[in-house]
């Protein structure tokens, strides 16, 4: 197989972030071009992962909470942040920040530092800038007043490099599939073909492989009852491909539920836990000490509760400062050539 057909079966990991409201779920129904999420939904409390294809490319789209999601602890949105990543290892290939061009607002501006703060310091080489448009997608007009403008939006799309696309809120219209998936892959090529990654996503890849291995190892019994059925139906040619089948249908179940859950997202939150009821409670009994034997009960008691809740935000927060932050990318010619060259020509 030569590289141009290899780089065309590898499928496409696309991490999709959306600032607030619908449009990263608005994205993901254009990349995969059906209805994944429902068009009434503007917010999600977990992360998941759907598979499809954009333009004939197999991609993966991964989903997590909004940014500036108000409806989910400040710990749960962390954990969620790890879960995504752990649906998305080795890395992402791009990191697709959505926005609704109508409604960029001067908040928007800080989205770059905190896509930094959440993926890692060197992430923004590998994002572009997502723009959910309703009505009428005029290709090179439409672009051209998006880099025309003077307004924020203009300032939002240089601190990610410049790069961007428009793409309509209407899954359905699929006139400029072909010229995402290009400028994804000019991306990715202009990077030398890699995947973004950082400590905390060869965390979750090693812990993921930890527990595929756990997971396969307790179905090792059924597994071995399955083969030997299948040897008893088929034989030659056919028995390999029956193994192979059922062997890749194990793998994969094994793997997306060792995505979901596993020892990283188990005990890093446990840990935090652990650390602020001890904490707590021993706050709570100095301060109880001065009620008396039993203030010091009480008062360890509600320490530790509050010590927890505590602990478990902050240890999830802590992993998270191992990513480093860098400054933020300007324009650079790749950019600028990345937009220029497949914009759709004037009629």
């Amino acid at each position: 197989m030569d590289k141009r057909k290899k780089a065309a079966a590898m499928e496409l990991r696309l991490m999709v972030v959306g600032s607030s409201g619908p449009s990263q779920f608005l994205l993901t129904n254009a990349i995969l071009g059906r209805e994944e999420f429902s068009k009434d939904i503007a917010s999600i409390s977990g992360s998941r992962k759907s598979n499809g294809e954009l333009a004939g490319r197999r991609v993966a789209v991964i989903n997590g909470p909004n940014i500036y999601e108000k409806d989910i602890s400040q710990a749960k949105r962390k954990m969620e942040l790890k879960r995504s990543k752990c649906l998305c290892i080795p890395g992402p290939h791009a990191l697709l920040i959505a926005f609704d061009i109508e409604k960029i607002s001067p908040n928007d501006i800080r989205t770059p530092k905190l896509v930094m703060k959440r993926f890692g310091g060197n992430c923004l080489s590998h994002c572009m800038v997502l723009l959910a448009y309703e009505g009428s997608l005029e290709g090179a007009a439409l672009d051209d007043r998006v880099l025309r403008t003077d307004w924020h939006l203009r300032e939002l799309i240089e601190k990610f490099g410049g790069r961007f696309h428009v793409f309509s809120k209407n899954w359905r219209g699929r006139s400029r599939d072909r010229e995402l998936l290009q400028k994804i892959e000019w991306m990715v090529a202009s990077l030398g073909g890699s995947y973004f990654s950082s400590r905390t996503f060869q965390r979750a890849e090693d812990s993921v492989k930890k527990e595929e291995k756990r997971l396969m190892k307790l179905r090792e019994t059924e597994r071995e009852k399955v083969w030997s059925e299948l040897e008893k139906q088929y034989g030659g040619e056919e028995l390999r491909r029956q193994r192979d089948a059922y062997n890749s249908g194990v793998g994969a179940e094994i793997r997306a539920k060792a995505e979901m859950d596993n020892g990283w997202l188990r005990t890093s939150l446990a840990r935090g836990l652990g650390t602020g009821i001890a904490a707590g409670a021993v706050m709570g009994v100095l301060v109880g000490s001065i009620e008396g034997p039993g203030g010091m009960v009480l008062y360890g008691i509600l320490g530790g509760a509050v010590g927890g809740a505590a602990g478990g935000a902050a240890q999830v927060a802590i992993e998270h400062l191992e990513d480093r932050v860098a400054p933020p990318a300007r324009l650079n010619f790749n950019s600028i050539f990345i937009n220029r060259f497949f914009t759709t020509p004037r009629p």
